[in-house]
């Protein structure tokens, strides 16, 4: 098992504003009212994490206006440290995303056109101590454009010569690429590098050419050397992969609000739980219960649960899925 006992992160990617149609359950075109908050993966995740106890810091570029300012004051509200984000002006803007709080008929538009996450250079991430962290984090979505992919492509390599561990969300936005066979070829390579990794069923099948082949290309990474690959399939649980083990874990059924956040707050649970000690299968499932929680609530950041209500939701929860 990977220790990440000292309880601090390095996580890289993109951190921006959503906005959610206010009261919940109103469509975006009928709207009057929104709801502000930080959103982006990487963001999420570190805030997710910070919520847990774990401190992290977040290394990104933000835009120079208004937008790339609420980004920053949020990430203060959560107590991520900023020091590594970067400002960048110009035409780059922050992602934008406008997110209803509802499963049915549920609409999501991003705006990534020009966006600033996407200019953090390799200067950037030679920035950090790598040594004084547990582990570096990340989501598939910083390598979809240049120069953030060579750059982090760079932070995989300073953080594998201080001994870091590398975990690694798959999370893949087919917008956010020039190609599905670029996707493919280097997410591959990233995978190379990874010591855990994460993703769904679609993602997995995207990366081995077809989704009947998913299951196994999570398999085959993790007999290739990841230490953990979590093989999620949402209401059907997940599959885990270990060098010693392989199981299946379900999930804890909740009524959901949305179906946004959950694997960004699936990721704080699980790497928290992983820092705090638990074994494998515990920390899945914690990650598998933070996920439900953050479908349940409005936004994404605001929504991911801390620790004492991870606890309180697993004392009053019937408990997981049998699989």
């Amino acid at each position: 098992m990977i220790d990440l006992s000292s309880n601090r992160f390095l996580v890289i990617g993109r951190a921006g504003m959503d906005l959610y149609p206010d009261p919940p359950g109103t469509k975006t075109e009928d709207a009057t009212k929104f709801f502000a908050c930080l959103g982006g993966s990487s963001g999420n995740i570190a805030v997710a994490l910070t919520k847990h106890g774990a401190r992290c810091a977040l290394v990104t570029s933000v835009s120079d206006d208004a937008v790339g300012r609420f980004t920053l004051n949020e990430l203060d509200k959560y107590g991520v440290d900023r020091r590594y984000v970067k400002t960048v002006g110009g035409e780059f803007r922050n992602t934008l995303a406008i997110v209803e709080t509802r499963v049915e008929d549920h609409q999501s538009v991003i705006y990534r056109n020009g966006a600033a996450d996407f200019q953090m250079l390799p200067e950037d991430v030679a920035r950090p101590d790598y040594a004084d962290y547990a582990a570096l984090i990340t989501t598939g979505t910083v390598l979809a454009a240049q120069p953030s992919r060579d750059a982090t492509f760079q932070a995989f390599d300073r953080a594998r010569a201080a001994g870091l561990p590398l975990i690694f969300d798959i999370d893949y936005r087919p917008y956010s690429w020039p190609s599905a066979q670029d996707a493919a070829e280097t997410y591959s390579r990233a995978a190379d590098y990874c010591d855990v990794i994460i993703g769904n069923d679609v993602e997995f099948g995207f990366m081995a050419g077809g989704y009947d082949k998913g299951l196994e290309k999570a398999r085959a990474l993790a007999k290739a050397g990841a230490a953990i690959v979590v093989y999620k399939m949402g209401e059907l649980g997940a599959i885990t992969f270990s060098a010693e083990d392989e199981y299946r874990t379900g999930i804890y059924a909740v009524t959901a609000l949305k179906p946004t956040g959950a694997g960004d707050s699936f990721m704080g649970g699980f790497v928290a739980a992983l820092a705090a000690g638990h074994g494998l299968q515990d920390a899945v499932l914690r990650g598998s219960a933070c996920a439900s929680i953050v479908v349940g609530r409005v936004g994404c950041a605001p929504a991911m649960p801390t620790t004492a209500e991870l606890e309180e939701f697993l004392a009053n929860h019937p408990g997981p899925s049998h699989t």
